[in-house]
């Protein structure tokens, strides 16, 4: 699905348009505005992107729309007009007003936009109640009208449904119906496909687009992925550090870009092709699952419980020097498989050996020495790191467990920080004082703090900054090679795969049902599920920067 803009909407009246929009810091802060002369417009039917790095103002400008700005943020210059109605003189009742009917957003996390002891139909009811004078009946009728509008099945279920009952991309379709269900002529749309699987985020982009054609809906979609922006943008707007540096139609900007920053980001945008790895050494297997399976069983009464089979008969092995890549969608088993391998939860069948040892019925002490030798790296380092401890002493956490002195663990802590290049003075900052890759580096440092023989990567790059995402990639494979370590990598970036990984394991419904070199899985897959993947994968076939179209276009 590629978007292609109608006549109309090039020529349309802006929706939305932002003049010299300047938004100040808190006193203290690194720089004193956020962002600063920003203008760009939104017409009728038109998709325009922000794109840049973390930090570059995207999200403050969306907020700033919405007159959902943090506190400390305030606009200082320039104007923000809705449909020719000037915004930032207006009061909170006022903008509360038009939050809905005339402006609406989706958010990145749906588990956190949603709230989860509400259930979901009354959720988008209250859009209803506050901005209607519908009857209850009639507000339900609309609801589930709504609910089969953006493709959820069987909506009375749904209606009664809380969020944690539903998938991700369910819960994001549920943001979505509360974000249209009024059809405002402005929809705002902040990372929503960012940790959502191939083949979900194309369903969710198709939806939008369809969604956008019926209402004529003027749209401002926020996001780091080119293969998104490849796909649905008419015109693109480029954020550094709070300055818009180039700005154009969306194959002028990725395909001929001006700007060195915004060449930058296309060069680092992962490709899905064959890449050369250095020959693997030999030696057997640092950590060998033997037909894993894990099975959940919900309810306690007779005849009402319920087996989940969320992996069944996995098998994989992992050598020295080696990346093995697990892809899949969401509810496919990927992260099931890591946790049960990584022994943070039991599997309910199967074998696990690890230096000769099988660690699968393993407990208390006789664990330890498995808990040393693999490592985990999640994918959110924000949540994964404690927020009241500095960097130094999640680093020397683990060491120190294992009986390791204090001053050996704070020097090896140091010689890390050089490793996933860092200063060792960042060892004295906390959590809150570093950027998303920042953090990442230091989950990374934290892993490799125990001297782990296997690394396993859980999503670990997904919700990164393609030029971050670049650097890690590199940082782990720059690892790798030095300390030869063995690296399960889970991922639903097929790109991503391909960079990293010496094999790669295809799972569906909590099993293997492809698998082999990148080579063979991506560019002869056999099974329809991996043929589906690579086809659902955004911006197939694009030549971002001019350069050669990816190897994705064979499949397309």
């Amino acid at each position: 699905m590629t978007h292609t803009p109608t006549p109309q909407a090039a020529a349309a009246a802006p929706v939305l348009s932002v003049r010299d929009l300047g938004i100040a810091l808190p006193p203290g802060a690194d720089r004193p505005l956020a962002v600063q002369n920003i203008s760009f417009d939104v017409a009728a039917g038109q998709t325009v992107c922000l794109l840049g790095e973390s930090g570059s103002g995207k999200s403050v400008i969306a907020q700033a729309v919405m007159g959902l700005l943090p506190p400390g943020l305030q606009p200082v210059e320039g104007a923000i007009v809705l449909n020719g109605q000037a915004l930032l003189p207006l009061a909170p009742a006022q903008l509360r007003r038009l939050r809905g009917p005339a402006m609406a957003m989706v958010f990145q996390e749906p588990m956190t936009a949603l709230n989860p002891v509400q259930r979901c139909g009354d959720q988008v009811d209250e859009m209803l109640r506050e901005h209607s004078a519908m009857p209850a009946a009639e507000r339900r009728r609309e609801v589930l009208r709504i609910f089969e509008r953006v493709h959820l099945p069987e909506p009375e279920r749904i209606y009664a449904a809380y969020p944690h009952q539903l998938s991700g991309g369910q819960r994001q379709r549920i943001v979505i119906a509360i974000a249209l269900i009024l059809k405002p002529a402005l929809l705002i749309c902040d990372e929503p496909t960012t940790a959502l699987d191939v083949t979900t985020q194309a369903e969710i982009l198709k939806l939008i687009a369809e969604l956008q054609r019926e209402n004529g809906t003027a749209v401002l979609f926020i996001t780091h992925d080119f293969g998104v922006v490849a796909e649905i943008a008419d015109r693109v707007v480029v954020m550094q550090l709070g300055q818009m540096v180039e700005r154009g139609d969306k194959m002028a900007v990725l395909q001929a870009p001006r700007e060195d920053y915004t060449r930058m980001l296309l060069a680092a945008v992962p490709e899905l092709g064959r890449h050369q790895r250095p020959a693997l050494p030999g030696g057997p297997a640092l950590l060998d699952a033997r037909g894993v399976s894990k099975t959940y069983v919900s309810g306690t009464w007779p005849g009402r419980r319920r087996a989940v089979h969320a992996a069944a008969d996995v098998s994989l092995a992992v050598h020295p020097g080696e990346t093995v890549g697990i892809v899949g969608e969401s509810g496919s088993g990927k992260s099931t498989v890591a946790r049960c391998i990584a022994r943070l939860i039991e599997p309910s069948s199967g074998d696990i050996v690890a230096a000769g040892q099988s660690v699968a019925n393993a407990r208390g002490r006789a664990l330890s020495p498995f808990r040393r030798r693999a490592q985990v790296v999640f994918q959110d380092p924000y949540r994964s790191l404690n927020p009241r401890q500095t960097a130094g002493a999640s680093i020397i956490e683990g060491p120190l467990n294992f009986g390791v002195p204090r001053e050996q663990a704070w020097q090896r802590a140091e010689e890390l920080m050089h490793l996933v290049r860092l200063q060792p003075s960042a060892l004295h900052r906390y959590p809150s004082e570093f950027s998303g890759g920042q953090r990442q580096r230091i989950s990374i440092a934290r892993a490799l703090a125990c001297e782990p023989q296997v690394l396993i990567a859980d999503e670990a790059v997904s919700a990164l900054d393609v030029s971050v995402q670049a650097q890690i990639l590199d940082l782990l494979n720059d690892i790798q090679q030095r300390l030869k370590i063995g690296i399960l990598f889970i991922t639903h970036d097929l790109r991503v795969a391909s960079q990293i990984c010496d094999r790669v394991i295809v799972m569906q419904r909590g099993r293997i049902v492809e698998e082999g070199g990148i080579d063979e899985v991506f560019f002869a897959p056999q099974h329809a599920y991996t043929q589906s993947l690579l086809a659902a994968a955004p911006g197939r076939g694009f030549a971002f920067g001019g350069g050669p179209a990816t190897p994705q276009a064979a499949l397309a």
